[in-house]
């Protein structure tokens, strides 16, 4: 078969999440032989990037990648941001559907390059699946984040908004989303938590899950468990990794780490909350900042760890650090929010905290009890052969795109400890 993805983001012009699923799927799928084109919007990335810089990346046999730049510049992704159609944009999407005449087109995140403005355009018989990645269907701010540094708990878009120096989207006032998504065969998410959340904010349509994966050619750790007695003789440290912003949290681990002289703290990323993280932790000679690691800088720094902390404070829909750490045998700490609860129960691979008082109290668990953090980790990494894998994944997103084809009838068995369909309430 042949697959369209549209996303904003992508490979080279991208800054990780939503464009490191749409980069595997197309990847697993090329293996089987179908051919993927991948669209995105490199305008979008010129525009919000600031200093984040490019990353290296090559497509794979397979997969093809068409980064679109319109005559219109940035002004083209802000015409998709206030008038959520993709403007300039659609002639050269259309050329490039009508020439490659796709039997699945699948769309990701939209915010810049379309909006729901595309999900109604004509692309002909292709079945039309879309991957919700963050929460931008009901919220402009994509992470249900307020603009007062607050987790949002009511409707106040057009406030955060102005607060946060974009001008408001009059269309989400419309039924323009709900209009769109209504020519979706399916809306996928990622976790339950994310499902149910966009349920509670007014998406009434039926969902899909279907969690992230890693690759079957991913590097895991050869050995699952390391030795107790190396442990004692090295300094341990622990590890984040991400976009170093704001709502990630990374602030909060740092504030704990004066308790903690006789460990480190090991920050790898990059993003627009740098310098002030930095000069939170000037003086503090065991925080470290790594800068941007990937491929197999990325696996050490976290192979090496007590355990791979995550305190995000907003709702992640999934979260793919928590499996990259797994498979090299270390454990997760998370925050008590989004999906981070639901991997880490249905895996065993970590410890769920709630408050600052709870993380300091998981950090010492795995500190004093290097063992506790071996067992985790390794019960973490099992989990991804029985939950997170390539072929179960591709076996129930395949068999989805048959069933909306008219060759199937019902559609493929849900994996083990995750709810298939939510229907709205």
């Amino acid at each position: 078969m042949k697959f369209c993805m549209l996303t904003s983001f992508f490979g080279t012009h991208s800054f990780g999440g939503d464009s490191a699923y749409v980069d595997r799927l197309s990847r697993a799928l090329a293996r089987r032989g179908h051919e993927v084109h991948v669209i995105y919007c490199q305008d979008a990335f010129e525009l919000v990037r600031g200093s984040f810089p490019e990353r290296e990346y090559t497509a794979p046999e397979g997969v093809q990648v068409h980064g679109l730049k319109s005559w219109a510049g940035p002004l083209s992704p802000l015409w998709t941001q206030q008038s959520g159609m993709p403007g300039p944009k659609w002639p050269m999407i259309q050329e490039l559907i009508e020439r490659i005449e796709p039997d699945v087109v699948h769309f990701h995140n939209l915010s810049l390059i379309g909006g729901p403005g595309l999900l109604m355009k004509d692309f002909g018989k292709a079945v039309r699946l879309m991957s919700a990645h963050e929460h931008w269907l009901v919220c402009p701010m994509h992470v249900l984040w307020r603009s007062d540094d607050q987790l949002c708990d009511e409707s106040r878009c057009n406030r955060c908004s102005i607060a946060s120096g974009r001008p408001p989207q009059l269309w989400r006032h419309t039924s323009f989303m709900e209009r769109g998504l209504g020519k979706l065969d399916r809306l996928i998410m990622p976790s339950q938590s994310s499902a149910e959340e966009h349920h509670r904010r007014g998406i009434d349509r039926a969902i899909d899950v279907l969690p992230y994966f890693l690759p079957q050619d991913w590097p895991f750790a050869y050995r699952l468990e390391r030795s107790a007695e190396r442990l004692k003789s090295e300094r341990p440290y622990f590890a984040c990794a991400g976009r170093l912003e704001k709502i990630k949290g990374f602030q909060q681990v740092i504030s704990l780490l004066d308790q903690f002289p006789e460990v480190d703290l090991r920050i790898a990323g990059h993003g627009g909350y740098m310098e002030q993280l930095k000069k939170q932790a000037e003086g503090m000679s065991n925080v470290k900042f790594e800068g941007m690691l990937e491929g197999e800088s990325l696996r050490s720094l976290m192979r090496g760890a007590r355990a791979m902390v995550v305190p995000s404070l907003v709702p992640e829909t999934f979260g793919y650090v928590v499996l990259e750490s797994f498979a090299q045998g270390r454990p997760v700490i998370g925050r008590n929010l989004g999906a981070l609860p639901e991997i880490l129960e249905v895996s065993g691979g970590g410890i769920i905290f709630d408050d600052l008082d709870g993380l300091e109290k998981a950090m010492r668990r795995y500190l004093m009890d290097p063992e506790l953090s071996d067992r985790d980790g390794r019960s973490g990494r099992e989990s991804i052969e029985l939950r997170f894998d390539e072929t179960s994944h591709l076996k129930r997103y395949l068999g989805w795109i048959e069933a909306s084809r008219g060759k199937l009838t019902d559609p493929m068995e849900s994996v083990s400890g995750w709810s298939e369909n939510i229907q709205a309430a």
